[in-house]
């Protein structure tokens, strides 16, 4: 599946709730995402763009799925499917 081009990173934020990613702090632009759902700690960070660039959107999707054990296709599938 294509990224989408027109992903916000408050909408991001949002839809990695689903993964236990929740909002810890935020600097300047960027948002700071926590998640301990596989019993330790992840962080990212996401720029509070309205629109982020295909590849900052694959870098966060990419780091998320090794956190999560899977493959970013499955998570780009489950997030943006309509």
């Amino acid at each position: 599946m294509r990224l989408p081009r027109d992903v916000s990173g408050e909408r991001l934020a949002v839809l990695l709730g689903r993964y236990g990613y929740e909002m810890t702090r935020q600097t300047g632009s960027h948002l700071r995402l926590t998640s301990t759902a596989r019993g330790r700690e992840h962080h990212i960070t996401i720029p509070k763009h309205a629109a982020l660039k295909v590849g900052t959107l694959s870098a966060i999707l990419s780091e998320v799925a090794a956190y999560l054990e899977s493959s970013r296709e499955d998570l780009v599938e489950a997030l943006f499917s309509r």
